[in-house]
This record gives structure tokens, sequence and C-alpha cells, in this order.
């Protein structure tokens, strides 16, 4: 029987157990199909506040159990997701539109971020102090006490546990906000993940809802730091507001991130790695490749080959077919799409193929003779276009590639790797990948863009999880009162 068989999480929001959210229910949506998968519970501000009450409280005995207590739990944590790996792969195809192997890459990573966090609680927690007067000085890492942590829908296990293990792991409680469209597996599933881990009740809560719901996370003064990855948009709005309240807001953000194909390259090859960085999960990927800047001297051959590899890849339901590429979440995100598309053909980009959908299922989209005043171009396109635009000379692509607001990932093409690592400390980029696409993530590697691409890295790796979810407290401790002139 999988975690969510019974049904109970239907039409609740989950505080230690399942029970009505303030704001009714609303249904969970296939994007494939259109079918109603479920009812989703909807929470309010009203819910947050009670949340957090509840958090604070679970979060004190958190913080002083035995380190092996939490360790355990995250360990255990990460084997449920494997255990259970059939049913969340099923459900990321049917809510969220991946297609098997990309549900497959959430699960595996998302028992990694578990594993990963449970060697957190044993890590060491601080360092020894020099010091002029006569007494012990070191500094030591606490827990926050409450983490709000808001996920998107286009990756929503990984997205929601990178933040949500390592905050537990290291003596936190959490309040998971996952996207409204992705509520059940980047929200319900991690519910019942934990509470058969054996983690103890009001540490996670679950609370699915709108913008609200997300303000009201921010602006709680129980929740002390704030994990949040979405649009560069949303993303402004949140770090303005939890300044306002002296909080600290990690922000994973928005990208447009550039390919950068050198002229001794395979071309065949390269068109192959440029490919899968742009169409994996139809670009719905912050770090998918946005910009393909290749060489003026292979630009054609590169493009034809691009366009002739991907036309024919199959288009459709993730869960019933063999394909792909599955839906894009809804609507507005394929009238967005399109409508990059058609702007940027206005603007003199020329479709080699694609630029036609049917539903939510949009085909794969070259456009070539992209300049660099198109949309497709100058924004983050968040769907299955890949703009190619070719350059002259490394000034030029240094130029083309480092002219954007955005800095969150970077892949250079190239036969000789120490000259691409030389060009990529040129460009701004939080992540860079020599001879690879820009979508690569591991629960080990530091994670987070620049720019209005986010604050930089803060998920990934233990030092980076320790600093995103810990105060530094700096203690003095003496073996005598000291005497002083008053």
């Amino acid at each position: 029987m999988g975690l969510l068989d019974d049904g109970a999480w239907q039409g609740k929001i989950w505080t230690g157990r399942w029970i009505d959210g303030g704001g009714g229910t609303y249904p969970a949506v296939e994007p494939a199909t259109g079918e109603t998968l479920g009812q989703v519970g909807r929470a309010t501000p009203v819910d947050v506040s009670e949340a957090a009450a509840r958090a604070v409280e679970a979060q004190r005995a958190w913080a002083a159990a035995p380190y092996e207590d939490r360790a355990r739990v995250l360990r255990r944590a990460g084997e449920l997701i494997e255990a259970n790996a059939d049913e969340l792969t099923d459900w990321l195809a049917r809510e969220s539109g991946a297609i098997p192997p990309f549900g497959g890459f959430q699960v595996h990573t998302s028992a990694a971020e578990c594993y990963e966090a449970s060697a957190l609680p044993s890590h060491p927690y601080g360092e020894l102090l020099r010091t002029g007067a006569p007494r012990l000085s070191f500094a030591r890492r606490l827990p926050v006490g409450v983490v709000g942590v808001i996920a998107p829908f286009n990756v929503p296990t990984i997205l929601a546990i990178r933040a949500v293990a390592p905050a537990l792991a290291l003596g936190n409680a959490v309040l998971l906000k996952p996207d409204p469209r992705t509520a059940v597996c980047g929200g319900a599933f991690f519910a019942r993940v934990f509470e058969e881990a054996g983690l103890p009740a009001g540490l996670l809560q679950v609370l699915p809802g709108g913008a609200d719901v997300g303000e009201a996370l921010v602006t709680e003064p129980a929740v002390r730091v704030i994990a949040f990855t979405g649009s560069t948009r949303a993303g402004r709005a949140v770090g303005a507001l939890a300044g306002q309240h002296l909080k600290r807001a990690h922000l994973e953000l928005g990208g447009n991130s550039a390919l950068v194909v050198l002229p001794d390259v395979d071309v065949t090859a390269a068109a192959s790695v440029g490919a899968w960085g742009t169409f994996s999960h139809s670009g719905q990927i912050c770090m998918a490749t946005s910009r393909h800047l290749v060489h003026a001297s292979i630009a054609e051959e590169y493009t034809a080959v691009l366009a002739e590899k991907v036309a024919g890849l199959p288009v459709g339901d993730p869960y019933r077919e063999q394909v792909a590429l599955g839906p894009l979440i809804d609507p507005g995100q394929r009238d967005r799409v399109h409508g990059l598309v058609t702007a940027s053909v206005a603007a003199g980009a020329t479709v080699r193929t694609g630029a036609t959908f049917e539903g939510l299922f949009y085909r794969p989209t070259v456009l070539g003779d992209v300049p660099v005043d198109a949309p497709a171009y100058a924004e983050e396109i968040f769907g299955p276009v890949a703009p190619v635009t070719a350059f002259s000379s490394l000034e030029e692509v240094v130029g083309l590639a480092s002219g954007t607001e955005y800095g969150l990932s970077l892949g250079i093409l190239t036969r000789d790797v120490y000259a691409g690592l030389e060009l990529a400390g040129r460009i701004p980029a939080g992540l860079v990948h020599i001879n690879d696409q820009t979508v690569n993530d591991e629960a080990v590697a530091p994670f987070g863009g620049v720019g209005s691409s986010g604050t930089g890295s803060r998920h990934g790796g233990a030092q980076a999880n320790i600093e995103a979810f810990t105060e530094t407290q700096w203690v003095t401790l003496r073996g005598q009162l000291p005497t002083y002139p008053f």
C-alpha cells in the first residue's frame, strides 16, 4: 500500500495530523488530461499563525534531542522515499507532467538530500576562538527555530526537500507551502514520509495555499528564515517583505542560462548536449539552457542538427504513453511560451521546427538567427524553446552571455577545457559546467545563482546548509568573576 493510498490527505492540510484548512478545498488537476486527481486542503493566514505556534513548541524538544535521533529520522525518510519510488513517480507524472525518467531523477535526488542531511546533526557546529582575556571563547551554530519553505511546481520534490531536510536535521521546525498545482507530490507525500519516519508532530507542517499564505509565512514573527524557490518577480516581493521584517530570505529565482558552443566541438554531439539542456521537462527548469550561443562558423550546422534531433520527439501524456516531453503545467504558461515565440519571430527569428501546440502539449521548438532584442533571447522562457544566436569572437560571446540580469547556470562546450574554464571566469554565474549543459544538480554541491537569479549558494553541501539554517552565537566562559574598576 502506498503512502497516499488511504486518502486521509484528501481535502486536508497537515499539522502533525490531517485537519481541515481554513480555505476549504480545491482540485488537484492532471495537466495532460484535465482530470481531477483528488481534493487538496487550502490553508489560510490564520492556519499559518496556528501552525507557527505549534512549530515553536515542538522545535524546543527537537533541538534538544540527541543528534542520533535527528539523524535516524532523516535516514529513514530517505529510505521511505526510495521504497515508495513508483508511487511518487506516478504522482509526478500525473500532477506535474514529468516523464518517468525525470520523475526517477527527482526520487533519487530527494532521497539523497535526506541522506546528506542525516550527516548534519553530527557535524561539528562551532570553533574555538582566540581571546585576549583569561577565558574560553568560542562560536557555535544554533537552530534558527522555525523555517518557512515556499516551493514551486516545476520540480516539486527536490525544490522542497533540499530545504526541508537540512532544516529539520539541524534542529528546526519547518512550515512548507508547496505550489497549489503540485501540493500532493510536493507536499502531502512528504507529510506522510516524515510521519512514517518518526518525526514528532508539529515539526513539519504542510500548508498549500495562494500568495496570502506565502505572505503570512514571510511576516509571521516565529518564522526566522524563508527558503523560497520561484520566479524572480515573486522572489523580489518575498525578499523585500523579509527585509522589512528583519529576517533572512534564501532566494533561488529565475534564469536565462547560456550554452556557449565554441568552434572546435563535434557539432552533432554538441547539439545533443544542447537539446538535453533545453528540452528536459519541457524546459520547465530554472537551469534550462535558454540561449544557445554558437560560433558563427558552425551556427547554421548546429541549428540544423538541433532541429533534426528534436523535430520527431514524442510529446504527450507521460503517465499513459512513452514520451520525451510532457505537458506544460497550465494554459497560462503555454500562452506565455507561445507569446514569446511569436514575438521573437516577428523580431526576426526563424522557426526551424515546432512553434505549435495542442492543448498543453507544446512541440519542441528551435529558433534560428535570434536577435538579441527578441523576447525569447532576452527573457526566461520556461518552456521547450531553443533560441540560437551566433557570435564571432570570445569578446563578443562574453558580452552576450553576460548581457542579462540573470546569473544562474552556464555551460561551455569546447575541446580546450582550460580555455573554457578561463572563459567561464569572465561570465557571472552561480553554476558553471565545462563540456556539459546547464541542468545539473547534486545534493552534495552548493547551489545558487547571482544577480536576478538569487542571493547566492545556500542549498547543498554541509557548509552551505549549516549557514542557511542556523544562527552563529559567540560564547565566552570564565572560571571566576573578573574585577572591574567600578
